[in-house]
């Protein structure tokens, strides 16, 4: 199954225009899905089961996209109207009773609205479990929006992610996402700048072990004058664990004073372990500022030899070294506990 395809073409010897899962099988009768704790300030944010009917933009391809469609077993609609930023926790628990999650996610923020939403994936350590997702956010004038996503799921599982976002003007969506699970972990992202003004934030942190294959596909089209999108990752893998990251920063027309910048950096632990990188940038406007850079490589060996000496093993020394760079990010998530959960995920995997 090829999935995830690159907005333009590149050339065909980077094999990052798109990734083919060949061990992929689509699991039939779905059954419903008793994983799912909601919790928070219910009383200011609405949520509605229902069917949401979205088209998405991109996506991750026609099988996946019908089979939200047709066999979603979890269907939410999060009505943002208070102003008061508060906050709401979706956690989907995927154990031996609810293997398979086919959910489909609407959150619509009205004018002016704010709020904090946290979602999350885990799982059971043990077991072989399917995630097939996608959330859709709309953001309307002078909304703000703070999303928490955290993917921390079992390396047996499959994971696929579709992430669409419209943002009217002078709204905000910030996005702190935590992709650490999966065997296959698939995540489509994409954000249509349609307002004036209008801010897109996604600080992501990856980590990949064991024989992980993690594609990122990060999207943004700035279409709204003075409108701005920051990408920024930061990662690590190890053992035989592959990730491919593709960011594009699309400046269409009349999108005048527009920003983008778009930074990623890779920290490679093991000699087998592959990263690639494809960070684009279009432009049809002429008076826009654009920015991207990608990087990856080993940890310094004088940092690691000045924590030895100092008497932690390599492994020790690797860790805290990237939970270090990690930190930056891990800091935007407000709930201490989940600081700590991610943490913890860090100390498990490494």
């Amino acid at each position: 199954m090829i999935l995830n395809e690159t907005p333009i073409r590149t050339a065909k010897n980077y094999e990052i225009n798109n990734i083919n899962v060949d061990d992929f099988s689509l699991p039939k009768n779905i059954k419903k899905f008793n994983g799912l704790n909601i919790s928070g300030d219910l009383d200011k944010i609405s949520v509605i089961e229902e069917k949401n009917k979205a088209n998405l933009k991109y996506g991750n391809g026609e099988i996946l996209s019908k089979q939200i469609e047709s066999d979603s077993n979890v269907n939410l609609h999060l009505k943002i109207d208070s102003q008061d930023n508060k906050e709401i926790t979706l956690e989907f628990n995927l154990s031996e009773e609810n293997q398979n999650l086919v959910d489909d996610i609407l959150i619509d923020a009205s004018e002016n609205a704010a709020s904090t939403i946290v979602i999350k994936y885990i799982s059971d350590r043990k077991g072989k479990f399917y995630h097939n997702g996608q959330i859709r956010v709309v953001s309307k004038n002078n909304s703000n929006l703070n999303i928490i996503f955290l993917n921390l799921l079992n390396k047996e599982t499959e994971n696929y992610v579709s992430i669409e976002n419209v943002l009217d003007d002078n709204s905000t969506v910030k996005y702190t996402m935590v992709d650490f699970g999966g065997k296959n972990s698939i995540t489509n992202y994409y954000t249509n700048l349609k307002g004036e003004n209008s801010n897109n934030e996604i600080n992501t942190i990856y980590l990949g072990t064991d024989n992980q294959l993690l594609d990122l596909n990060y999207i943004v089209e700035v279409y709204g004058k003075k409108s701005s999108i920051n990408m920024n990752l930061k990662g690590a893998i190890k053992d035989k664990s592959k990730k491919h990251f593709k960011g594009t920063i699309d400046f269409k027309k009349d999108c005048k004073k527009a920003k983008g910048d778009e930074n990623e950096y890779c920290t490679i632990l093991s000699d087998t372990a592959k990263s690639i990188s494809l960070p684009v940038l279009l432009c049809t406007e002429e008076d826009i500022e654009g920015n991207h850079g990608t990087a990856s490589g080993k940890v310094d060996e004088k940092q690691l030899f000045y924590l030895m000496t100092r008497g932690l093993s390599l492994k020790e020394a690797q860790k805290l070294i990237v939970r270090g760079q990690f930190n930056e990010i891990i800091e935007n998530i407000p709930d201490e506990d989940i600081r700590d959960m991610v943490v913890d995920q860090i100390e498990q995997k490494l």
